[in-house]
This record gives C-alpha cells, sequence and structure tokens, in this order.
C-alpha cells in the first residue's frame, strides 16, 4: 500500500484504521460524520470561524461539473492541523490536516448546499484533497451501478448470518474478474451470463486471477 491514498466512509473513521492505514505507508482521507461527534464539531467549528472572519480565508480549490440543467460546483478548503491544537490528535495516527468540501448544486432553478467534513494524513492541499474525494465517490457510485445492474445486488434477500457479507464480497470478487478479462467486448453483465453458459470462458476468466 506504500504510497497509495486510502479513503473510506465515515464508518471507516476509526482512529486503529488511521494506525493500520499508516503503518502499510499509505494516506488516508477519511469522511467524517457524527460517529466522531467531538472531532466533527471540532472540524466543522474551524470552518464556521473562517467563513465568519473578516480575515483572507485559505484559497479554496474548485471544480465546476454541469450538464442536464444541472450545475454542480465544488469547493475545498483544507487546513493544517498537525500540532497545532485545533482538534485533539490523541490516537490519530499521522492526522495533518483536515478539510471541507461544499457542494453547491443548481438544479431547475432550485439551490442546495451541502458541506463535508474529511480528516487526513495528507498536506492541506485543497485540489489533492478535492481529488482524492471526487475519486472515492466516482468509484463508489460507479461500482454500485454495476453491482445492482450486472449482479442484481439491490435485490438480493440473503440476510441469515455473515451470509450477507460474505456474497458482498463474492460479487466484488467477481466483478474485479469480469472487469479484467478483455477477450469480449461486451458489458460485465454478459460476460457474467457467458461465464454461466461456457466453462471455456469460466476458465479464462478465472485465469486472470
Amino acid at each position: 500500500m506504500t504510497g497509495c491514498i486510502v479513503t473510506i466512509d465515515a464508518m471507516g473513521c476509526q482512529k486503529a484504521i488511521t494506525e493500520a492505514i499508516t503503518d502499510e505507508g499509505a494516506d488516508y482521507v477519511l469522511a467524517l460524520k457524527d460517529n466522531q461527534g467531538e472531532l466533527r464539531a471540532d472540524t466543522e467549528s474551524i470552518f464556521d470561524r473562517i467563513r465568519k472572519s473578516d480575515r483572507e480565508p485559505p484559497e479554496a480549490c474548485k471544480s465546476v461539473i454541469g450538464g442536464h440543467d444541472r450545475i454542480e460546483t465544488r469547493r475545498c478548503w483544507a487546513v493544517d492541523v498537525e500540532e497545532k491544537g485545533l482538534v485533539d490528535l490523541e490516537g490519530w495516527h499521522e492526522l495533518s490536516a483536515v478539510c471541507m468540501v461544499e457542494y453547491e448544486r443548481v438544479e431547475d432553478g432550485e439551490r442546495a448546499i451541502e458541506r463535508r467534513y474529511y480528516i487526513s494524513s495528507l498536506d492541506p492541499d485543497a485540489e489533492a484533497l478535492l481529488k482524492a474525494t471526487r475519486r472515492h465517490w466516482h468509484i463508489e457510485n460507479r461500482m454500485h451501478w454495476v453491482l445492482d445492474v450486472a449482479f442484481r445486488e439491490d435485490q438480493s434477500r440473503i440476510r441469515a448470518g455473515h451470509a450477507a457479507q460474505n456474497m458482498a464480497m463474492m460479487r466484488r470478487l467477481a466483478l474485479s474478474l469480469l472487469e479484467q478479462e478483455d477477450s469480449l467486448s461486451v458489458g460485465v453483465k454478459n460476460k457474467r451470463l457467458r461465464a454461466g453458459w461456457d466453462h471455456d470462458y469460466l476458465r479464462t476468466v478465472l485465469q486472470e486471477a
């Protein structure tokens, strides 16, 4: 994992996870929500003070996406917190920066703003942090869509014991293998059907592992 950036939703915002990631030589960008109430409050307070201050705020990184009568603007501010007493760093391994990403969406004349907060071991580089958060949601949304269409994951009624977690892992493994197999120029759903019908093609898929 050396040199990688690990991004995880708020459920992964845990002290032990930051230790595991940094011990492997990687950096992290973790979503911050109410499961870490004190750290979330400290971080939100930092950016509230910045917005209300008369002083020039840190430079924000900005990206704009438009299409289908919708415009989405993302702005990211990052603050260096290492050993500055702005947040409680105890137990958060190599925590260096906190950032706020502001999502402004204009659709059909309606305007909505949402603010999300993150902690990171990266330097307080707004551009790099905004890019990391965007990549996280691009992967998350793309994978969810494929799993729903090709594997009908949302319709699964598997509930007993650890079966749901085990099947989720198996689906993702199968998805990874099918995406790596490039002898057919078709989508994952059709590759999956072909693997079920044709044992020779199934062996080809498994050989990619």
